[in-house]
């Protein structure tokens, strides 16, 4: 790490080590917040880094459950040699459906006691969310993430309409060039409200499919035709298409650039209890047609057929290469192209919801769904435990 540092010493004013990341590959590659346990290590690598190089270290960081131990975390870190703290005020496992709202507490109890400068993260949707935060927790600054990629214009406090930031942005890329992918994950958080109209998946697939600047540009260009007159005010809009009900209470209108709003991890895991409470139902059903079966199929080939479910036959691998970008999602309702390695050849959206609904994983996507749900119901047991 000192070495790397000194690598970039001269092209930049500050080194940024995120202890953050609470994604599977960090777990795997042992970085990011899978760092936050070793505190003996931590201090090593950000004692070396502050030695080697004249220029600044900071560091990002997630909380502990613990206030204290965050506390105590925070001080090792500035002790070490950090020179500025980013507070992400949740915890490792609060990350997808189990975000749930960010510990401004943590934050400010981490602000009272080290005296390096802060930052804190967490909970901005808008600019008001970030004077609040300010004004509560006494920090020295704001980052935001999710609520920064689906509206670049945050801290300018305004919910611009979404072509015209896909088209400043597309404008930027055209001055420094960027990977398709990159282009398309942004876009995609732009327009994400626009998208959850089922009378938008013709756009939503040419920017699933686009491969150059001329093709996300004609994406933007379909939009604006279509809501324009709406955001003009000449045509009235009518929301009753289908959307969720999340949607119906937003003030903002789809073509606007606004916040990503995900459910309680409290309903989500009432929404899991429900499908897996249906799953069980429909697998007791399974099971009972199965013993009728049984008796008219032989042990010997019933052992078979056993054996065979246990370990299915893997898909042609000439075959799953040969998939092309113009392979069609197996959903017969969704027109989007189909995962090149997604499991249940499907297209992620409906690789996402199949795995949320059916409690799977699909490596090809890397959903991790239900190796995800095992970890939180083994942390919930183990704090449980910790409060008995």
């Amino acid at each position: 790490m000192a070495t790397a540092a000194k690598f970039v010493e001269k092209d930049c004013d500050a080194i940024d080590i995120n202890l953050g990341c609470p994604q599977s590959i960090a777990k795997r590659g042992r970085y990011g917040s899978f760092l936050q346990d070793d505190w003996q290590l931590l201090h090593q690598i950000v004692s070396e880094m502050s030695k080697a190089v004249s220029i600044p270290i900071t560091c990002k960081v997630r909380i502990f459950e613990s206030v204290e131990k965050s506390v105590k975390y925070a001080l090792m870190l500035q002790e070490a040699g950090c020179q500025l703290l980013t507070v992400h005020g949740r915890t490792r496992e609060q990350k997808g459906p189990l975000t749930g709202i960010a510990s401004w507490q943590h934050i400010k109890a981490i602000r009272e006691a080290i005296s390096i400068p802060m930052f804190a993260n967490g909970n901005i949707q808008c600019l008001q969310d970030a004077q609040r935060c300010l004004d509560y927790t006494n920090v020295d600054g704001i980052m935001s993430a999710e609520g920064n990629l689906t509206n670049p214009a945050i801290f300018q406090g305004v919910n611009p309409v979404t072509w015209e930031m896909a088209f400043e942005y597309l404008d930027l890329v055209e001055k420094y060039p960027c990977p398709t992918s990159f282009i398309r994950g942004h876009l995609f958080k732009i327009f994400h409200k626009i998208f959850t109209f089922e009378k938008n998946n013709e756009e939503r697939q040419l920017l699933a499919t686009a491969q150059n600047l001329e093709d996300f540009k004609s994406v933007c260009i379909k939009i604006k035709d279509k809501y324009l007159l709406y955001h003009q005010g000449e045509l009235k809009f009518d929301n009753n298409e289908g959307i969720t009900r999340i949607a119906f209470d937003l003030i903002l209108p789809p073509w606007l650039c606004q916040p990503y709003v995900r459910i309680s991890p409290e309903e989500h895991t009432q929404k899991m209890e429900r499908l897996s409470n249906k799953q069980n139902n429909n697998n007791g059903e399974k099971r009972a047609s199965n013993d009728i079966d049984d008796e008219k199929i032989s042990r010997k080939k019933m052992k078979k057929l056993r054996k065979i479910m246990r370990r299915p036959v893997k898909p042609d691998l000439e075959q799953h290469n040969r998939r092309t970008i113009s392979s069609i999602c197996f959903n017969n309702t969704c027109p989007n192209p189909l995962g090149g390695k997604c499991v249940y050849q499907l297209c992620k959206k409906c690789c996402k919801n199949k795995c949320y609904e059916e409690d799977l994983d699909c490596k090809g996507h890397r959903i991790l769904v239900h190796t995800r749900r095992e970890m939180a119901k083994k942390f919930a047991l183990q704090k449980d435990k910790e409060v008995c």
